[in-house]
């Protein structure tokens, strides 16, 4: 299967060059997912449990458009601004993969490339042959 990159329109993938997914094989790669809009607001405001959900429903629509869907994810890395909130980022977490149950990691980064976002969110996934 050739190299299939997939884009969710998000304002800076032309400006630094990258895709929302990439797809090789059976393994698909979804770049770090923030809560924002293609017109570059971010959903969920100030709410660490709304922007990991908007975060992942991103991510979703992107396995899609790879042929996956979140019972294939096998790896999530979450990098939030503030690790007192972990409750709220795993809560929305948990609603996408309490049964699927990734390797996951979840670290405190200084900043993100907009103050307003809270969480950055990347997945691996494995497409069953």
């Amino acid at each position: 299967m050739k190299r299939q990159l997939i884009s969710s329109g998000g304002p800076w993938e032309s400006v630094i060059g990258y895709s929302r997914a990439v797809r090789e094989g059976n393994h698909v790669f979804v770049s770090g997912t923030t809560a924002a809009n293609p017109d570059g607001t971010i959903a969920g405001g100030d709410d660490p449990y709304l922007q990991a959900m908007r975060c992942f429903e991103i991510i979703e629509l992107a396995l899609a458009e790879a042929g996956a869907s979140m019972a294939d994810v096998v790896r999530t890395r979450m990098f939030v601004t503030d690790i007192t909130q972990w409750q709220e980022f795993g809560r929305a977490h948990g609603e996408f993969f309490r049964d699927v149950r990734p390797a996951a990691t979840m670290v405190q980064v200084v900043a993100l490339i907009d103050p307003a976002m809270l969480v950055e969110i990347e997945v691996d996934a494995v497409i069953p042959a």
